[in-house]
This record gives C-alpha cells, sequence and structure tokens, in this order.
C-alpha cells in the first residue's frame, strides 16, 4: 500500500509541475474565415451574445475558466463574458509559478498605471510626472506559484511592483482581472504605495 502511494505521488508531479496558470493569453483558432468567435452573458451556448472576437485574434486575456474548464472568462469593452475555450489555443510558457507576462497595470485614487514593454516599465499618474525604469529583476516569490515581482531602477528612483494571481477589481467597470498589484514607487519625498489590478493585454 505504502509503495502504491509513492508511485501515485511520483505520477502526479509533473502534472503539478506544469499547472496552467490563470489568467493567461490565448489565439483563436478552428473559427472559419468569415465567422467570429462569440462572447457571451454567461458560460452556455445559449446566452446572450455580448461581443465577438475575429477569427484570427491573438493575444486574448482568458481571466479563469468556468468550474468544468469548457469556457474561459474574458473582457470585452467595459464588461466581461464568456467565450468557448474550444476555440481557443494557450500561448506557450504560461504555467503556475512562472512569471506572468504583465502587459499593463493600474489603480485609482490617485488614478496611476505603468505598462511594461520589454525590459522597460513606463508610469504614468494624473498627480505624477511620467516616468521609466528599467526592469532588473522580475520572478516568482520563493516557494510561492501564485506571488510575483517586478523591480525597476531609473533617474529618479526605484519601483517595485508585487503582483498576486486574485480576483481583483478596478472599481470603476464591471471588467475583471486575475492580477492584483501593490506598487511601491520611490520619489523625492519618499515612498509611495499604491494598489490596483493587472492585465495581460492592454
Amino acid at each position: 500500500m505504502r509503495l502504491l502511494a509513492v508511485l501515485l505521488c511520483l505520477w502526479a508531479l509533473p502534472a503539478t509541475a506544469t499547472q496552467d496558470a490563470w489568467p493567461a493569453l490565448y489565439d483563436v483558432s478552428g473559427v472559419a474565415e468569415n465567422d467570429a468567435l462569440n462572447i457571451r452573458q454567461a458560460p452556455d451556448a445559449a446566452a446572450p451574445i455580448i461581443g465577438s472576437l475575429a477569427p484570427d485574434a491573438e493575444g486574448i486575456e482568458v481571466v479563469r475558466p468556468d468550474d468544468h474548464h469548457g469556457w474561459g472568462l474574458v473582457n470585452s469593452g467595459e464588461g466581461r463574458g464568456w467565450v468557448s475555450l474550444r476555440y481557443l489555443t494557450r500561448q506557450p510558457g504560461q504555467w503556475a509559478g512562472a512569471m506572468p507576462p504583465v502587459a499593463r497595470c493600474g489603480g485609482t485614487e490617485p488614478f496611476w498605471s505603468f505598462d511594461v514593454t520589454g525590459e522597460t516599465l513606463s508610469y504614468d499618474a494624473l498627480a505624477d510626472s511620467p516616468r521609466d525604469f528599467r526592469i532588473t529583476q522580475s520572478g516568482a516569490a520563493q516557494g510561492r506559484r501564485d506571488s510575483f515581482h517586478l523591480i525597476g531602477v531609473g533617474p529618479q528612483g526605484a519601483a517595485i511592483a508585487t503582483l498576486t494571481t486574485r480576483a481583483c477589481s478596478d472599481g470603476m467597470s464591471d471588467r475583471a482581472y486575475g492580477l492584483s498589484v501593490d506598487l511601491l514607487l520611490q520619489g523625492n519625498d519618499g515612498w509611495q504605495h499604491q494598489t490596483g489590478c493587472c492585465s495581460l493585454s492592454r
């Protein structure tokens, strides 16, 4: 019995190591050129259509799957809806514990945002001047598969962003986010601490 338990654990290790991460980027596939992939109000083929994706759309952020992993939650305009995962292909390299390909983060009160392009973190805010930081380090927290960091340095100081894979709301729309962020920003007046949500697409 003990040997069987050990073998079962060893058999399960690869699946755990390559567990899919959420949110994740997908490309539309298997949709005819003259058709579109419908975004529905609920994870049901009979639910009302609230939007659509082009048959060649790429880099679609799926925030999370439904309970049966047949549908994926996506944003559409200022709201959100569901698309069939049957017609989406996951982009490679997105597994639990891997650094998410973050594109944009932001928050309110005060309004602020930062974009990630290559090795540059570009910060902007209504109450502050735009600043660019060179990303010197990024990765996962030690012993965690759901917590990550970005560290950037620039002429005016440093920026440290810690991200966690959990549901997040921007407080202004019905859009869904699967990453929350805490941003520590160094400036002439010391450090600022801001919170918000992140997206894998702009």
